[in-house]
């Protein structure tokens, strides 16, 4: 029985030092150093490898370093493994910090602010209170629902939209497809952490940013391929849309050639708004380990039909 982390060594050694501390029983691997591979019988990486399964016949559990999974085909997963999302502390106060700030930053138009700096113009402009501003978060979950608890403190009415219901405290939910047009027409900021599955592919498009007020904006922390880049940048050369935060595109990197790096209504982060910080992930992953051993369902462990 062995453990296999598939990441940078230099960045993550921490984790190595976590194991021998905490789980000192569990032989402890860095990819592609594994020692025999029968004997793997956990890993965690962010991206797969082809032969995952061929490789490590006896793999029990597959930990993903974030909180996507979409990364994953479950579809080539062995009835007998299960995949197991990430759930930290520091990926949520992450998160949590990267929206409160860019739901600051576009409520309080800075991204204008800093273009007149460049321009040496100086020239306020109207503000608008936060309890007359409408903050609407698509994704409820594990990042969902923190995010929103620190966004109604800071004097927003808060938002929810869900496949699923959701009791949240303060929160104004909306339920599936037919409670959307509803969430998004009183939305001033928008926010994604969904996940990409084949219905959230290409769902920003034409005709959701229509839906939403004249002069909203849009800050997107899911997947770069939930939106359309043809038609968000038309929705902002209109004017529709006011400003768009992309903490990621479609594809990754962001090609040097694209339009989204010069437009002046696009805020553009490096897909950094949340990451694992190896300590609290490495005891995050033994404590779901010993969960899992002791015959207990892990926490964060993926449903094959959902898919997350």
């Amino acid at each position: 029985m062995s453990f296999v982390l598939k990441l940078d060594q230099k960045r993550e050694r921490h984790w190595k030092d976590v194991f021998h501390r905490l789980m000192p029983d569990m032989p402890f691997h860095f990819y592609p150093d594994y020692g025999d591979p029968a004997d793997v019988e956990y890993i965690a990486m962010w991206r797969p490898e082809p032969d995952l399964f061929t490789r490590f016949p006896n793999l029990r559990l597959v930990f993903s370093l974030g909180a996507g999974v979409d990364q994953f085909d479950l579809s080539t997963f062995p009835d007998h493994v299960g995949l197991v999302k990430m759930i930290e502390p520091s990926l949520t106060a992450g998160m949590v910090e990267y929206v409160t700030a860019f739901v600051l930053a576009t409520h309080r138009d800075l991204p204008l602010y800093r273009t007149q700096q460049m321009q040496h113009l100086w020239k306020p402009h109207t503000e608008r209170r936060a309890d007359r501003t409408s903050v609407g978060i698509m994704g409820m979950g594990t990042l969902g629902i923190p995010c929103a608890a620190a966004i109604r403190a800071l004097g927003f009415n808060v938002r929810g939209w869900n496949r699923s219901h959701r009791d949240v405290d303060g929160v104004s939910m909306f339920v599936g497809n037919e409670q959307l047009d509803a969430f998004l027409a009183e939305t001033d900021i928008l926010i994604s952490l969904l996940p990409l599955t084949p219905q959230t592919r290409g769902l920003f498009n034409n005709a959701l940013f229509a839906r939403l007020p004249a002069g909203a904006s849009v800050i997107n922390a899911g997947r770069g391929p939930q939106v359309v880049t043809d038609d968000l940048l038309a929705a902002l050369d209109s004017g529709h849309l006011r400003w768009a935060v992309l903490d990621v595109t479609d594809p990754e990197p962001l090609p040097a050639d694209s339009r989204l790096w010069d437009h002046p209504g696009v805020i553009i982060t490096p897909h950094i708004a949340s990451n694992t910080h190896p300590e609290s992930g490495a005891e995050s992953v033994i404590n779901t380990i010993r969960n899992f051993q002791a015959g207990r369902t892990p926490e964060g462990l993926v449903d094959r039909q959902k898919r997350y």
